[in-house]
């Protein structure tokens, strides 16, 4: 029987040091930022996929399917199973669009507008918890609104 050898660990390659990754400030940033907004959430009886999907539904409601998932950058199978648990809990009603049975539309229900009360001081709350100056964060966000493009 052979043996491989195992390379052994030199001094590392400074562009792919773990701290100087992007990709992985982004990532720790994204988890801190979720489990943040969770207990928050939590107490509404929402996660946090559900959250933003409301929070558009919020903005302009009713919108098809694709209208949201073009908002979320979420492909419509991931977007469909969010939606009826959504429609479980009575916050939103699903509905076949008339001009074309192919378009499913999804508008807010009373008691998911009703939630939007509630939800109103979570941006605030969160804002509150961050380690940073409202100004920054603004900037933070346009930002990292440039990379997602």
């Amino acid at each position: 029987m052979s043996q491989t050898a195992t390379p052994s660990v030199q001094a590392p390659v400074e562009a792919l040091r773990l701290d100087r990754q992007l990709c992985f400030a982004l990532y720790g940033a994204a988890q801190r930022v979720t489990r943040l907004y969770r207990p928050l959430l939590d107490a509404l009886g929402l996660t946090y996929s559900q959250y933003l999907v409301l929070l558009v539904l919020w903005e302009q409601s009713p919108r098809t399917v694709g209208a949201l998932g073009d908002a979320l950058d979420l492909e419509s199978s991931t977007l469909t199973p969010l939606l009826k648990r959504l429609e479980t809990g009575g916050l939103v009603a699903r509905h076949r669009d008339p001009k074309d049975e192919r378009r499913v539309i999804i508008a807010l229900t009373d008691k998911g507008l009703a939630l939007r009360d509630q939800a109103a001081t979570i941006p605030e709350k969160i804002l509150c918890q961050m380690d940073l100056p409202l100004e920054d964060l603004g900037t933070l966000r346009d930002r990292l609104k440039t990379l997602a493009v």
